[in-house]
């Protein structure tokens, strides 16, 4: 039985990501600190280790090592996510999202891995003129996890070219779906919107909510990632945007939810996000099937809202 790691599988699309490897009958490892995903998260079939990624003694005492012997592949999908908190306080988003992903390549390669896929992201294209975007476009990170994000893709690609380690990274386009987190700090618009509603307050639209996004549902990113990894062909640190190739205005967004809608802060964030998918269509056999629309009339059946 093939086994596989997932990190970060405690949270939003890599518990998602264990769930539909596990139904294929892979024999999968969870790699999570806990501190934003949810234990109840954990598919019970999967092995768990509760371990922080971004502790270099788990490397430099081979531990990392010891648990991706005999691993095929390595979904990477632990992070520090969202702009605005890295902003505020870019450190530990320094030591997650580069540091982290420096200890899982530099064990994947001792350890014999044959390849990780890498959860990128699409803000490393920060504002662009290009739309829709294609992964020749310039980037332009506009935050320190935009950043980040960017300079773990360097490392997936460094590794494969120096180390012989088989690398891809996928950048996501905003991801929305089951299991996205209703509140906290790493909380994304569409679960700020519900949270919102659940307790009857208006809709907290930053900028004048014409700033438009590709919202990718996790279902597609799910998918995403395990065609890349069962990519019969060497990848080489090959990047891929994996997003759904139509957007909506943060304000249709809330129109959609039905709720009163209040503006006030102001945010430097890229005015619009559009994914040019063709390459994840073409060399991956990736097509998305999430319908934004009709997600959230089932989303908000299912909420009570």
């Amino acid at each position: 039985m093939q086994r596989v790691i997932v990190t970060g599988g405690a949270g939003f699309v890599g518990s998602n990501l264990v769930d539909k490897l596990i139904e294929q009958g892979k024999t999968v490892i969870v790699l999570d600190d806990l501190s934003t995903g949810k234990e109840e998260n954990i598919n019970p079939k999967a092995i768990f280790w509760k371990v922080d990624i971004s502790d270099q003694s788990k490397v430099r005492n081979g531990w990392l090592e010891t648990i991706m012997k005999g691993v095929d592949t390595i979904f990477h999908c632990a992070a520090l996510a969202r702009v605005q908190p890295s902003i505020e306080n870019p450190l530990p988003y320094n030591d997650v999202n580069i540091t982290g992903t420096l200890n899982i390549l530099f064990a994947a390669h001792k350890a014999g891995v044959r390849r990780v896929v890498y959860s990128a992201s699409s803000s490393a294209y920060g504002e662009t003129e290009v739309l829709p975007t294609p992964e020749t476009a310039p980037t332009n990170p506009l935050s320190p996890y935009g950043l980040q994000k960017y300079v773990g893709e360097q490392y997936c690609k460094m590794f494969s070219e120096v180390y012989g380690l088989d690398t891809v990274s996928l950048r996501y386009f905003n991801v929305y779906g089951e299991r996205m987190n209703l509140e906290g700090a790493y909380c994304l618009v569409m679960g700020i919107f519900a949270n919102q509603m659940l307790h009857g307050k208006p809709l907290t639209i930053t900028n004048d909510g014409n700033q438009r996004r590709d919202f990718t549902y996790v279902g597609d990113v799910v998918n995403a990632n395990i065609l890349a990894g069962n990519h019969h062909e060497t990848l080489n640190g090959e990047v891929f945007n994996i997003g759904n190739g139509n957007n909506f205005s943060v304000n249709e967004v809330a129109d959609m939810l039905g709720g009163e809608k209040k503006y006030g802060e102001k945010r430097i964030e890229p005015f619009e996000t559009l994914a040019d998918n063709t390459n994840a269509k073409q060399i991956l056999g990736w097509s998305p099937k999430g319908n934004l629309i009709q997600w959230i009339k089932k989303y908000k059946k299912d909420l009570g809202i």
